[in-house]
């Protein structure tokens, strides 16, 4: 296949030397100030310094500096004068929010009463109570005085994932968001979708967060799937219409600027990828952008740094899944990041599920020449994954490779995000794939799916499980019809609960990942310290405690060994202890 396959529309050097400006903002997003205050290393996270507020209009912080570095050698101010400065012209991250708690919120949410073990149900319940510790409402001044915040102004109150992380996210607040419906919080996860149609309509896409600093990337493509959460929950054809433009223009944008088109054996197929055409160090991660690329020539340079962006806006930041050093499958280190060179199988089969709902919607709403439109773009989707993605010998999907023509052969959860999105023609290739599953060697650990099987010092990497990819293991083996991918869901759903729940017996906290090896102990790597809350992990835990509350335990033993009993003879096991 390697060699039947023409790369079309975009050369080898996918991002070109020359990048537009990230936003208008020269303090939050370029130049002098974010250059000298994030080299400096004043704070212990770069985040920090561009979460700050003004306490002037832009043009004069910018003058009160450039008249400042004029008295020192070089334009180069000392830590002692650029921390006089902070404290003049900045104000501590947190003042563009007030106080907020969810009015909707109450305490006895129906699907608690599907959790069987009285453990896990007064558990479920303490992770119901931290939606009312996790809210956010944005002040008024920061639509009045935007050019004061590095926040983006969104007009409904929302839920965010915890830790440093205290804006607006956008395919975290897919679990939220579902997490927030299992808890009757319909009018908190109405508002949540109106501040990402919001955010549609004034950028055409929908930014990586809520900061002018990531105006120029998004993330995976989750607010069909979110208008599809609501629906279910709530049948309001009006919302679901109103939504539908902005739905659509989404759709399009990553048509329209992530795609690529490959010829395979005579025929051109279109699929997508993360890119962002952006060649200057990430503003929230400053310091370590530049010394990756320290040595680098100017265009080396900057397409790291654009390649690292792209990283982000997968949302697998960051990942031996996106290293390529030409020589062989996701070889080498983070210097090594080449992103937007890499078709990923879990954007795809999400885009085939926004596809597939597109046509949905439309057709609930009684237009069927729309329907038509969006099931015929499902269609060759689904043919352009089989023709690129699908590896018929080993019998699943993986990422390709722009630059070498060739399919990535290593283990991760997203090569079976197919299953999750119902996106195959065949249940044959359902049933290879979970054979590959198996024989993969990713089910042995006892507290979940780790993200990959490299330990490469990334935290999307081996010995980490993120909550969101064993969702979607968990739900895709759940639709399966045999009678053993239904144990396997059940096995996995168990020692994920199971991790969660003693992690929060030990700290009294949810954490964004955890350590498959380690008994609720919280994972690490990556450029900044583990967080907690955190929107998502509740979010998944809710939904995995609601799917399978009636089976799973917070003792020692398991509901189901899955993979290695039946589960009638791990019931009886239970039962004699």
């Amino acid at each position: 296949m390697d060699k039947s396959v023409l790369y079309l529309l975009v050369s080898l050097n996918c991002v070109q030397a020359s990048f537009p400006p990230p936003c208008d903002s020269e303090i939050y997003c370029s130049g002098d100030i974010l250059q000298q205050v994030q080299m400096a290393k004043l704070f212990d996270d770069d985040k920090y310094f561009v979460d700050m507020k003004l306490k002037a209009a832009p043009e004069f912080v910018l003058s009160a500096f450039h008249n400042l570095s004029k008295e020192w050698p070089n334009a180069t101010l000392p830590t002692a004068e650029l921390q006089e400065f902070l404290a003049a012209y900045f104000e501590e991250p947190g003042t563009e929010f007030e106080p907020w708690s969810p009015p909707d919120w109450h305490d006895k949410p129906q699907f608690l009463l599907k959790i069987a073990d009285p453990e896990l149900r007064r558990w479920a319940e303490k992770l119901h109570q931290l939606w009312k510790s996790l809210g956010r409402k944005i002040r008024a001044d920061v639509k009045d005085h935007p050019e004061l915040y590095s926040q983006i102004y969104t007009p409904h109150p929302f839920i965010v994932p915890g830790g440093r992380f205290r804006e607006l996210y956008y395919w975290d607040s897919y679990w939220i968001i579902n997490g927030l419906l299992l808890s009757e919080m319909t009018d908190t996860a109405r508002g949540m979708i109106l501040n990402f149609l919001y955010l549609v309509n004034r950028y055409g896409f929908i930014p990586n967060g809520g900061r002018i600093y990531y105006e120029r990337r998004s993330q995976p493509p989750f607010l069909t799937l979110m208008l599809d959460s609501y629906y279910q929950a709530t049948k309001e054809k009006g919302f679901l219409s109103t939504a539908l433009p902005a739905l659509e223009r989404e759709y399009h944008f990553w048509m329209q600027n992530r795609s690529v088109t490959l010829e395979v054996n005579g025929t051109e197929h279109q699929l997508n990828r993360y890119n962002v055409e952006v060649g200057l160090p990430r503003p929230e991660s400053y310091t370590d952008d530049v010394e990756l690329a320290e040595g680098l020539t100017n265009d080396a340079q900057e397409q790291l740094w654009a390649d690292l962006k792209a990283g982000a806006e997968s949302g697998w930041d960051f990942s031996s899944r996106w290293f390529v050093d030409g020589q062989g499958d996701n070889a080498g280190a983070l210097g090594d990041t080449r992103t937007s060179h890499i078709l990923p199988v879990d954007l795809n089969a999400l885009l085939c599920t926004n596809e597939r709902l597109l046509a949905s919607f439309h057709r609930i709403l009684g237009d069927g020449d729309r329907a038509e439109y969006y099931d015929r773009a499902a269609v060759r989707r689904l043919e352009a994954m089989e023709a690129v993605l699908w590896d018929a010998e080993r019998g699943v999907w993986f990422d390709y490779s722009l630059r070498t023509h060739s399919r990535h052969s290593a283990f991760y959860p997203s090569n079976l995000a197919p299953i999750w999105a119902e996106c195959y023609s065949h249940p044959a290739m359902a049933e290879r794939a979970v054979l590959y599953l198996k024989d993969s060697g990713a089910l042995v650990f006892p507290n979940g799916v780790p993200t990959s099987l490299t330990e490469s010092s990334q935290q999307w990497d081996y010995p980490n499980a993120w909550p969101p990819l064993q969702h979607m293991l968990i739900q895709g083996l759940s639709k399966l019809p045999s009678d053993e991918t239904k144990r396997m869901a059940l096995d996995l759903a168990q020692k994920w609960i199971r991790t969660n729940w003693r992690a929060f017996a030990k700290y009294e906290a949810m954490f964004e990942k955890y350590d498959v090896n380690g008994d609720g102990k919280p994972g690490g790597g990556g450029e900044y310290e583990v967080q907690l809350g955190f929107g998502w992990t509740n979010g998944v835990a809710l939904q995995i405690l609601e799917q399978f509350g009636s089976d799973l335990t917070s003792g020692t033993s398991k509901v189901s060994s899955g993979l290695l009993l039946p589960l009638v003879a791990s019931a009886l096991l239970l039962m004699l202890q």
